[in-house]
């Protein structure tokens, strides 16, 4: 059974962190490739599993890839859920998922050595595949434990290698869990701040209230390949500049709207630097405040789109890929505990798999202080004395949740 070594706080988070630090770090770039289901990611899952072995926590797995360790019985019911995940982007930071899952841990160890006991259950999630790098879908776990997601597309879902999810899973997934959620009374994910709210107001933690409207579009451009160094600049249909006008323009509709905009990736056919591409297709990250800006943000950029493939002679064809409306945080939650806990409350323009579980169960988010204020990125940073802060923040509130 693990208990509370010595030492302080801030010392005790390291040591534990310094445990899965390695894990999945690319030594040119220093961040991070924890694609969900490979290899470093599995390695984090068995780590999970040894933490709650060593806690005495029972590990249950949804079916879906989401793993659940339990302090109290399973079944009980009215149960407190904590944690996160452990995938990240391409070259991600080491915070962003995983501080979640290592702060609920050492908060649960925080209310044993207290000699806490709760009066329901809490468990420790780690959701599979919420940054969508591997499979596309970003809070893949979460959304096919609530039905968001039908099972069928799910288990169809292909990496760049074309590994579908079923078969990385090892089996196809089991889809919506009612009984299971059905047990749970509340999630309360801790999370790394994506900005710098807290940078400015001089605060460690924060409680959250809101998740902007967000989400992910896939614009076709096509057009005629050809050769670069025989074909008129006056008979070209090249699709790389609709692409190209495209992203100056999201970047100005988002601008003039105070909203979000971002083309972070793309595939050109056939890729050639000594031919005229055939097709361009890029994917678009809008997100906005309020759900009429967001809407108003997408159609400035198709009818931008389409006005300069006129003139290109190219077509341009925009799908949506999954979108996540506006979340706004159980209210009376987030307000008990930023008056539990005296901290600000802040809203955040990022997807967490907490977004996709408040449309089913009252849902809260802590914030841990960035110094930097980057993230999705190596530079994303939080200190020792700002973990401890989030962890000692977590502990009272799964007393306050749990155990009253």
């Amino acid at each position: 059974m693990h208990s509370v070594a010595g030492g302080s706080l801030p010392t005790r988070f390291r040591e534990l962190w310094n445990e899965i630090a390695p894990i999945g770090r690319d030594a040119g770039s220093g961040g991070y490739l924890r694609y969900a289901l490979t290899e470093p990611e599995s390695r984090l899952r068995g780590w999970f599993h040894a933490q709650a072995d060593q806690r005495g926590m029972r590990v249950t797995d949804d079916g879906n890839g989401n793993l659940f360790a339990w302090w109290g019985d399973p079944v009980a019911g009215n149960a407190v859920l904590t944690g996160s995940h452990f995938d990240s982007v391409p070259h991600g930071g080491a915070y962003d998922g995983p501080l979640g899952i290592v702060s609920a841990f050492l908060a649960v160890d925080e209310l044993r050595a207290a000699g806490v006991t709760p009066a329901r259950p809490v468990a420790v999630a780690a959701f599979v595949e919420e940054e969508g790098a591997r499979f596309g879908v970003p809070c893949l776990g979460s959304r096919l434990l609530t039905g968001a997601l039908a099972t069928d597309r799910a288990a169809d879902l292909r990496d760049a290698a074309g590994v579908s999810f079923a078969e990385a899973l090892g089996a196809r997934p089991a889809g919506a869990r009612p009984e299971l959620l059905g047990r749970v009374a509340t999630f309360v994910e801790l999370h790394v701040e994506q900005g710098r709210g807290l940078v400015e107001l001089a605060a460690p933690v924060a409680v959250a209230s809101a998740i902007w409207p967000h989400g992910r579009w896939r614009l076709d451009f096509t057009g005629e390949g050809n050769h670069a160094g025989t074909t008129r600049m006056l008979d070209r249909r090249d699709p790389m500049l609709t692409y190209a006008f495209t992203v100056l323009a999201a970047n100005k509709e988002a601008r003039l709207r105070g909203a979000h905009a971002t083309v972070g990736r793309v595939a050109v056919e056939p890729n050639a630097t000594n031919a005229i591409p055939s097709k361009v297709t890029g994917w678009l990250d809008a997100r906005a405040a309020d759900p009429g800006t967001l809407t108003g943000l997408v159609e400035a950029v198709r009818g931008k789109a389409a006005e300069r493939a006129r003139r290109d002679g190219t077509e341009v064809k925009l799908t949506e890929e999954p979108a996540t409306p506006l979340v706004a945080f159980d209210g009376g939650l987030a307000d008990r505990l930023a008056t539990l806990l005296g901290v600000p409350v802040l809203p955040t323009g990022a997807g967490h798999d907490a977004g996709v579980l408040a449309g089913h169960l009252p849902t809260a988010m802590l914030f841990v202080r960035n110094p930097t204020g980057v993230s999705h990125s190596p530079a994303e940073s939080a200190t020792d004395d700002d973990c401890a802060a989030g962890v000692t923040a977590l502990a009272r509130v799964l007393e306050e949740l749990a155990c009253r």
